[in-house]
């Protein structure tokens, strides 16, 4: 071997114990480091909670966990809303955004481990003849060919914890997107509901609007009959032709907004407009009872309470990866490869080469850039908590106005049915003493307007106590967005292995089925 080589050999072992050692103090040193983060570490705020409602009526935590549409007893209802939980839009459209933030979370993360990649050139070139002190003589190629592959390695240590706060951002914004899930799982159960509870509501304001219609069209027959024997003035008969006409004339109204009514459900279903099926009438719904036993601390599972507080953490741990920005980003970086002009001496030993390194990037002056950064974190985490402490607020407000609407609806509609009970013996008696001739037509006319108008009024009242039901149970959220969940998963591997759906077909022969079993 000659002396070259040994000295050759030499400087090769030495740079290579060299890098060891580097190596072996840089990667404790990095470690030991690691555990260090700028940024406050996350506090959940303190909230005044309420220790009880303003009524004593309060929910239990086992009916906040169930499936509670199922309590109105009504099987097309329970359908409608497990075809809406697999085919909202607005539930697809939440899914796909968590997988966005799924992606975007290991991204983030992907930055606390080394990153390795790999180049391969093949590359033919041609050297300038007036490069150097004297230029290629005559029988030299200025063509030579280069052939490298490589290896290249990149490790940035996070010694202040930048990509860590960060990764954390980005984990919470992906907890909050799945409470944005839950969230919107939340709103359309509860928006099928109440489409379905006004969509009976206009049925039976359509049925009292006909079944008027028709009484006083056999009205204006006897009145005709007893208008051509002179019995009646034309003045009567033509009080008795107006009112049939103004019942007439409430129907296509009704009918209009049944339509409309029906082509919203059908776009929260997921489907083109349409007609849907019912099941049971608006009486002959269930209505829970509504007991005691929910501490006001169970809102803090509402879905929209989680996601204010994932974004809230989120934006405390964008201030500590802001933070970070003042001080140096060190990267460990280094190559393995491969080189030379020749291919059939590419992967031989002199051919081999390696570098390793330190590289340390430290801000000297941005003109107060970082700062704004800075400034940027803090602003947004005031506004997310802010926001959290709102949304807390306006829990506690829909919990106190559903209960409010429940008590007061009851009351309302046993006042209804009472004035509907008082009308009807009103009209009763009214038609009596007229065919008696105490009294003129025009009265029975004012208690025929009075008892329809009561009809009419009780039905809006009896669908509000629903509704107020309805807004109660989403007020509180709670465990049964998980069971509507489990349900959508369930119908959703149902669906892959059965590639059919409930058609409107199967809703409508169920809503028979119902209505026969109802029929006495």
């Amino acid at each position: 071997m000659t002396p070259v080589t040994n000295q050759a050999t030499s400087l090769c072992q030495t740079d290579m114990r060299f890098r060891l050692t580097l190596l072996a103090f840089l990667l404790p040193l990095a470690l030991v480091l690691q555990g260090c983060m700028f940024g406050p570490n996350y506090r959940r705020p303190e909230i005044e909670t309420m220790e009880k409602y303003r009524f004593g009526e309060k929910v239990a935590r086992d009916i906040a966990d169930t499936a509670w549409w199922e309590q109105f007893g009504d099987p097309i209802l329970n359908e409608l809303i497990r075809i809406a939980l697999v085919e909202n839009k607005d539930i697809r459209i939440a899914t796909a955004r968590i997988e966005e933030f799924q992606g975007r979370y290991g991204a983030t993360r992907s930055e606390l481990f080394p990153q390795i990649g790999g180049n391969a050139v093949a590359e033919r070139h041609r050297s300038t003849s007036f490069i150097g002190p004297i230029g290629f003589l005559g029988n030299i190629d200025p063509y030579y060919s280069y052939y490298e592959v490589s290896i290249n390695a990149n490790w940035e240590l996070d010694i202040w914890g930048r990509i860590r706060r960060l990764s954390e951002a980005a984990r919470h914004q992906l907890f909050s997107s799945e409470a944005a899930r839950r969230a919107t799982i939340l709103t359309l159960v509860s928006s099928v509901a109440s489409s379905y509870i006004d969509l009976l509501i206009l049925d039976r304001q359509l049925e009292i609007a006909k079944a008027t219609a028709a009484t006083r069209r056999q009205m204006l027959e006897v009145f005709r009959m007893r208008y051509e024997g002179g019995v009646i003035s034309q003045l009567e008969l033509a009080q008795i032709e107006s009112q049939y006409e103004t019942a007439v004339a409430a129907i296509p109204p009704l009918e209009s907004r049944i339509g409309q009514q029906e082509n919203a459900l059908a776009v929260l279903l997921g489907r083109n407009p349409g007609p849907i099926a019912r099941g049971r009438e608006l009486a002959k719904l269930e209505l829970p009872m509504v007991s005691a036993g929910l501490p006001s601390e169970l809102l803090m599972r509402r879905p929209d309470l989680r996601e204010a507080e994932q974004n809230l953490i989120s934006a405390n741990a964008q201030i500590g990866a802001a933070r970070a920005l003042y001080f140096p980003r060190i990267s460990l970086t280094g190559m393995l490869g491969v080189a030379s002009t020749q291919l059939a001496t590419l992967f031989t030993g002199p051919a081999y080469m390696t570098a390793f390194g330190v590289l340390t990037s430290v801000p000297i002056f941005t003109a107060g850039g970082i700062a704004g950064q800075v400034k940027q974190a803090e602003a947004r985490h005031e506004q997310a908590l802010v926001g959290y402490q709102r949304a807390i607020q306006i829990a506690f407000r829909e919990v106190e106005d559903s209960l409010i609407a429940v008590q007061k609806t009851r009351a309302e509609l046993a006042a209804q049915t009472r004035r509907v009970e008082a009308s009807r013996t009103y009209l009763e008696m009214a038609q009596l003493r007229y065919d008696e001739g105490y009294i003129s037509f025009i009265e029975v006319l004012d208690a025929q307007r009075t008892l329809f108008e009561a009809q009419t009024t009780q039905a809006q009242t009896r669908g509000g106590v629903f509704n107020s039901l309805v807004n109660l149970y989403k007020s509180l959220g709670g465990g049964w967005v998980v069971e509507a969940d489990r349900i959508r998963g369930q119908m959703e591997a149902g669906s892959q292995e059965n590639k059919s759906t409930p058609t409107d077909g199967n809703l409508r022969d169920t809503a028979n089925h119902e209505r026969t079993k109802a029929e006495p």
